[in-house]
């Protein structure tokens, strides 16, 4: 069987698992409670959820969306989260093969899920999230780097972690009331692993996440679900004008400077 294919399989199942953990993840951590214990329960009955009805999207949809014990409704979010992280999982092994690059990227796509979620519920990026995310990416791309000899990745990684964190922090500073610390501290993050990739993916993947956040704040307020006063979420726009600077920002970048120079 040819690696990519195994690499792609194998990633959307670990995606499938990672998806539920990162259901408990999405609920507990805002809540200050351990993402380890108690096990899974229904938040209606309070009743543990048993192995058989926490496979990933199958047991949410042969149990028809309600709990076995209660009939308390499932969120299809659930599912919902599970199948994201399956094919984000999935797109990033078709883009990176068999290699310690997908490893800690996944991790980025795992972390990133997580506080989009957190984000759009609370309007708060955590710090129990971002924070360790510098150590684990560095170290993570450190052992691509090391392995691959591509040690240039990693001055690249650092520089554009520094070039983002600064540009963020400097709109911050600027315009605290149009932006979270929170959104400054995640952007060092993202900066990380798209200067990793080189110069293009980072500003396609910084310009990216203002112009998907800015068209979701026309539309959502075109349709009276916010005015110009309402606090919208921005780390979902940026998580995911990273994946598109990882995954065509730099084919975007050349094409955009074929043009400037004829």
């Amino acid at each position: 069987m040819n690696l990519t294919y195994l690499a792609v399989g194998l990633a959307v199942l670990l995606g499938l698992a990672i998806g539920s953990f990162l259901n408990v993840v999405i609920w507990r951590v805002p809540r200050g409670e351990s993402v380890v214990r108690p096990p899974s329960h229904c938040p209606g009955c309070d009743r543990e959820i048993l192995g058989r009805d926490n496979i990933p999207v199958v047991s949410w949809l042969l149990l028809r969306g309600k709990c076995r014990s209660c009939g308390n409704p499932i969120s299809g979010r659930y599912p919902s989260v599970e199948l994201l992280t399956a094919v984000i999982f999935g797109v990033l092994a078709v883009k990176f093969g068999w290699s310690l690059q997908l490893l800690a990227f996944e991790y980025l796509a795992a972390a990133t899920i997580a506080l989009s979620f957190i984000d759009l519920d609370t309007k708060r990026l955590p710090d129990v999230i971002v924070l360790p995310s510098y150590f684990v990416g560095t170290l993570l791309l450190a052992i691509a780097a090391g392995t691959s000899g591509e040690w240039h990745r990693l001055l690249g990684a650092g520089l554009g972690a520094l070039a983002l964190f600064g540009f963020y922090f400097s709109t911050w500073f600027v315009f605290p009331r149009g932006m979270g610390f929170g959104d400054v501290k995640l952007a060092g993050v993202l900066g990380l692993y798209l200067g990793w990739l080189g110069w293009g993916p980072v500003v396609v993947g910084a310009f990216s996440g203002f112009l998907i956040g800015a068209t979701a704040g026309v539309l959502l307020m075109a349709f009276s679900r916010a005015g110009r006063k309402s606090a919208i979420p921005f780390g979902p726009a940026m998580c995911v004008g990273t994946l598109t600077g990882i995954l065509i920002g730099q084919p975007i970048a050349t094409w955009y400077l074929t043009l400037l120079t004829g």
